[in-house]
């Protein structure tokens, strides 16, 4: 019969074969790493395990590592869909997680930046001296995209010169799990990739298809520290007062496009999200548009 740890390695197989990113595949691990710990210290057979058990496990690690309620989910879902697959398996009698529920609390608003803000940073001057102007339209570039076509910081980094349609304006993006998707980018962007790939050519010399987009000076693919440094760095040099990253830019565009839209559908096939409620945190009310909305249309909102 196989171990626990044995049978994690299994599942963990089954979650590379269905292309789940090497992200979300190590988190399973510490998860579940941790858990069959737990379940050994306490002599405790993995048939054996109760609704009970769970709920000791997760209350000791909230107080052991303070877990937020997020964390807490997430460890939860991670030896929920293992027992399952066990369960379906015949490794185990019963999935003892089915029924054990988490009090979910409501998902954080990300925090937001104005348009007027953004303008501000991906309209500013460029420097004086000649390096630091061809960093800047690089960095711009990058600002662009990030801002034009909600992409993550992973996505950006990971982008070649043959992902991009510039007739259509159009990005073919790798995005989790090995999704594809294409999204579009806008006239600004376009413009501002013209002009990179210019300065490109001077540090790099040769153009092909399956180049990084995004190098350093000495023509490696920039690493995301570096494109995260880069981006807070314009942000400082453009007097913006907000903790800009790569995640933030991506918001405003989500936001920015709903306020606009209220397209939700589309807004999701853009960001790549696999589900409509991970789109909908960005769904802000607007209540002056929402009275306005209220007067024209509703039979008892007129005053008689």
């Amino acid at each position: 019969m196989e171990t626990p740890v044995q049978l994690l390695s299994m599942w963990l197989k089954e979650r590379i074969i269905q292309n789940q990113s090497e992200h979300t595949i190590a988190a399973y691990q510490r998860d579940l790493t941790d858990f069959l710990n737990f379940c050994e210290q306490k002599q405790l057979q993995l048939v054996d395990v109760e609704a009970s058990d769970l709920r000791e496990y997760l209350a000791e690690r909230v107080e052991r590592d303070r877990l937020s309620s997020s964390s807490l989910q997430r460890h939860l879902t991670s030896i929920r869909q293992f027992m399952k697959w066990a369960a379906q398996g015949n490794y185990l009698q019963q999935n003892p997680s089915a029924d054990l529920k988490l009090k979910r609390q409501t998902r954080p608003l990300p925090g937001m930046i104005d348009i007027e803000s953004i303008n501000q940073i991906l309209d500013q001057a460029a420097p004086e001296k000649p390096t630091e102007q061809q960093l800047w339209l690089r960095d711009k570039a990058m600002l662009e995209l990030l801002y034009s076509s909600g992409l993550r910081l992973a996505e950006l980094q990971g982008l070649t010169i043959k992902d991009i349609d510039f007739n259509r304006k159009l990005l073919r993006i790798t995005g989790k799990g090995n999704k594809t998707r294409v999204v579009p980018f806008g006239t600004k962007a376009q413009h501002s990739l013209v002009e990179w790939l210019n300065i490109y050519r001077l540090w790099q010399g040769e153009l092909t298809a399956d180049c990084a987009v995004f190098i350093s000076q000495r023509g490696h693919a920039l690493t995301a520290r570096q494109i995260e440094n880069r981006v807070k760095f314009q942000a400082q040099r453009a007097a913006v007062n907000v903790d800009l990253h790569p995640h933030l830019l991506r918001h405003c565009f989500a936001s920015h496009m709903l306020s606009n839209s209220g397209d939700l559908r589309s807004v999701q096939e853009m960001l790549g999200h696999s589900h409509l409620s991970t789109t909908q945190i960005y769904t802000h009310v607007d209540f002056d548009q929402l009275a306005s909305v209220y007067d024209q249309a509703h039979p008892r909102a007129h005053k008689g």
